[in-house]
């Protein structure tokens, strides 16, 4: 290899061959090493082709529901064609939101959304894959009697969100989509989301800005534990490599060389780890379209890489291990003699939780400084979080030390003081067999608090359970002046005979303000109610003994907490002149089941289209499909970094053994008790554990509390039994993933290894 010095060319080509057949040529051992290493970064190429794929995913999908804002004022375009009317509303089924477009051409070249070849023709309709199953599925009285006409076909995936999405295109006669509030001429379906939607568009799209910073701050949380996997994975025998390179270094070899045999070796498991990680990513890619990240399932050929991040990643990781190879035998490089004349190493320095205080500063001043924009909040947690992750890695060894010095000082038991001397000398290689549990318990931890506390505030709607069955027929707008003149009796004969049905009342129109509270400045004006009809539904309140008629706010028929029913000022009108006024509202109360409820629904929305027809779980439909998006990320980041972990702690501690087994069976042939050595490893491997993570488990307790009281100025609330008990499971698991790997000590300290080392 001297002859390398003056050619460095030739010398790389003779070189690459001799690492290739020396990567291979250990043994069992140096194959089981290979193989490992290439497991690791095939799951984490894996991972974050999938997370990469879920972004391309969203935006897709998002472009799929531009067309649902046609009509919005500065969504659509102009054009030289016949206009088309439209009028877009929504309906609900079981709190799932149904999309409705009623259209009418005014001559041929009306311009058609897409999904469909043609528009539908008054009493014809198009509707989605899934809502044309369920209107097979379903009793007609209950879903399909509130669209007219028939079913002409369905729409195609390129109009549909997900394979979940419920939407219709609906032929009207040009009249009947005029009657419609919010109808409109168009000449262009809509192919961008307004500047200012209000509350009229249907297609807002997932914000793509904070699902980035979602999935973001979860790619961290899945990549890191892999990290830190690939690096344990790549220290195995890293001893025996050390001091093979540091042999080649004594006899000659260039440091150009030594790089070239470890980057080598290294991009050899790397490549083929990234082949297979793009073969673990199609295998997911079925799977991962079935989490519903943004509340709909995806369609798997949504879940694709662009060229830029498909070449960025077959590239970059293979490079990214021939550097990570480099740095790691940084020491053979500098100094053959370094490997040979092992001293102690520098010890950790208080500076190395500088960046974790750093991360908990940043999140703690958002506290009361939270950024106006969502892009400024998306730098400012992602940041935050990703700082305190990496400083938690960064200040584990240092906190390993000031843990075992700590130990050290109060112990005298001779397995002990092996260990935590051990610790205290080199509390990098301590920490570095717990880093991916310590991490991971760090990510459960937040996201549980985060994810529970959402769900505490938003994933239960409070208040009286009667409220829950009731179905409310409503203009949408309470302000506005849109009443129903008057409900026909056979309207109200039909909803009576719902099987369930248990009462009904009639907000009518107070023209005159009768019972307003002069000192409410809000604009709200009660509803004339009839007290018999009030009767039938308590929770909305009572009235005075002997009254027949009660001034009942609005507000009360809206309200999803079940406010305390109360007794209602009486007003001075008579029954008969009630009866003559608009109605504003309907009332409907039921014996709380799905089918009566539906089946209300569609008494009500047939009888008047453009009115809504809405539930208590209808108001509750985009928020609770938000939580089970996170809590679906929440599963995923669960099950996914703990596995890692554990797979990370059993492949260090079986790499520290095989790095000391010759100081391990010197110690045995002196007469060191093998259970006295298991004792060693087992505390070496627990005490960093079981401390380092409760110091990880409350920075997470606390970045959680930041980030939800800057974002969403919620208070932690503490989680429950079912993570503490997965806390404990997860410790207990590790604790046994160490005492499993212990029977190997016997075998691996043998006489000959104290021969052969």
């Amino acid at each position: 290899m001297s002859s390398a010095y003056g050619r460095p060319t030739a010398a790389a080509g003779r070189v690459i061959p001799f690492a290739l057949r020396l990567a291979v040529s250990g043994g069992r051992e140096a194959v089981a090493r290979l193989l490992m290493i290439a497991a690791a970064v095939a799951i984490g190429v894996g991972l974050l082709l999938s997370t990469l794929a879920s972004l391309n995913a969203v935006d897709r999908a998002n472009e799929r529901q531009l067309w649902m804002n046609t009509g919005v004022k500065g969504g659509t375009e102009t054009a030289q064609v016949d206009p088309l009317w439209w009028y877009a509303h929504g309906d609900y089924y079981q709190g799932k939101t149904i999309f409705e477009a009623e259209v009418a051409p005014t001559g041929p070249s009306s311009p058609v959304p897409p999904g469909l070849t043609r528009l539908p023709a008054p009493g014809e309709y198009y509707a989605s894959p899934a809502l044309a199953k369920l209107l097979r599925d379903v009793p007609a009285v209950q879903l399909a009697d509130r669209l007219p006409g028939r079913l002409a076909g369905v729409l195609g995936d390129d109009a549909l969100i997900s394979p979940d999405t419920l939407s219709v295109v609906i032929g009207r006669t040009v009249d009947e989509v005029r009657a419609g509030p919010h109808a409109t001429q168009v000449t262009t379906i809509a192919a961008a989301v307004p500047a200012d939607c209000d509350n009229e568009c249907f297609g807002h799209g997932v914000r793509g800005d904070a699902l980035t910073l979602i999935l973001s701050v979860v790619a961290g949380a899945l990549i890191f534990p892999v990290l830190i996997f690939i690096g344990t994975a790549t220290r195995l025998s890293a001893a025996t490599r050390e001091q093979r390179f540091a042999a080649m270094r004594l006899v000659g070899a260039t440091p150009g060389q030594i790089s070239v045999i470890s980057a080598v070796e290294s991009t050899v498991a790397a490549v083929i780890g990234t082949v297979v990680g793009f073969g673990v990513y199609l295998a997911l890619r079925p799977v991962v379209a079935t989490v519903p990240f943004t509340g709909d399932r995806f369609f798997p050929a949504d879940l694709s890489l662009g060229v830029v991040q498909a070449v960025g990643v077959a590239l970059g990781v293979p490079l990214a291990a021939a550097l990570a190879a480099r740095f790691a035998l940084r020491r053979v490089v500098i100094s053959p003699l370094g490997v040979s004349r092992r001293v102690t190493p520098r010890p950790p320095s208080v500076w190395r939780v500088v960046p974790l205080v750093l991360g908990l500063a940043e999140l703690g001043y958002f506290v009361d400084n939270r950024p106006p924009t969502t892009n400024g909040q998306t730098a400012a947690y992602l940041t935050g979080f990703l700082l305190v992750m990496l400083g938690l890695v960064i200040a584990g060894p240092w906190l390993t030390m000031v843990a075992a010095r700590a130990v050290a000082r109060r112990t005298s038991r001779p397995a002990a003081l092996i260990a935590v001397r051990r610790l205290a000398d080199d509390p990098k290689a301590g920490f570095r067999s717990v880093a991916g549990l310590v991490l991971a318990l760090f990510v459960t931890t937040a996201t549980v608090c985060i994810i529970g506390t959402i769900n505490e505030n938003r994933g239960v709607l409070s208040g009286d359970p009667q409220t829950r069955k009731a179905v409310v027929l409503t203009p949408g707008d309470i302000l506005g002046p849109r009443a129903i003149d008057s409900v026909p009796e056979g309207v109200l004969a039909e909803t009576r005979a719902v099987p369930g049905y248990r009462g009904l009342a009639l907000a009518h129109v107070n023209p005159t303000g009768i019972g307003k509270d002069p000192t409410d400045p809000r604009p709200f004006v009660p509803a004339l109610v009839l007290c018999s009809e009030l009767a039938q539904a308590p929770v909305l309140g009572h009235c005075a003994p002997g009254a027949s008629v009660a001034a009942v706010p609005m507000t009360q028929f809206l309200d999803l907490r079940g406010a305390t029913p109360e007794q209602w000022p009486t007003a001075p009108v008579t029954p008969e002149g009630v009866a003559k006024l608009p109605v504003k509202m309907v009332y409907v109360t039921t014996d709380g089941s799905p089918a009566a409820m539906e089946q209300v629904r569609t008494v009500l929305t047939r009888a008047q289209p453009t009115f809504e027809a809405r539930m208590v779980e209808d108001f509750g439909t985009t928020s609770q499909k938000e939580l089970q998006g996170w809590r679906q990320l929440a599963d995923v980041v669960l099950l996914t970094t703990l596995p890692i972990a554990g797979c990370s702690l059993a492949v260090s501690v079986v790499a520290g053994l095989s790095d000391r087994r010759r100081p391990f069976a010197m110690l045995r042939l002196t007469g060191a008790p093998l259970r006295l050595l298991q004792r060693v490893i087992g505390l070496e491997s627990a005490l960093p554990l079981l401390l380092v993570s409760a110091f990880s488990i409350g920075t997470g307790f606390a970045a959680a509390a930041m980030f939800l009281k800057s974002q969403m100025k919620y208070d932690l609330v503490s989680p429950g039994a079912l993570y503490y008990g997965l806390t404990a499971f997860g410790l207990v698991a590790s604790l046994g993933i160490i005492a499993s790997t212990l029977p190997l000590l016997k075998r691996i300290t043998g006489p000959e290894a104290a021969r052969n080392g």
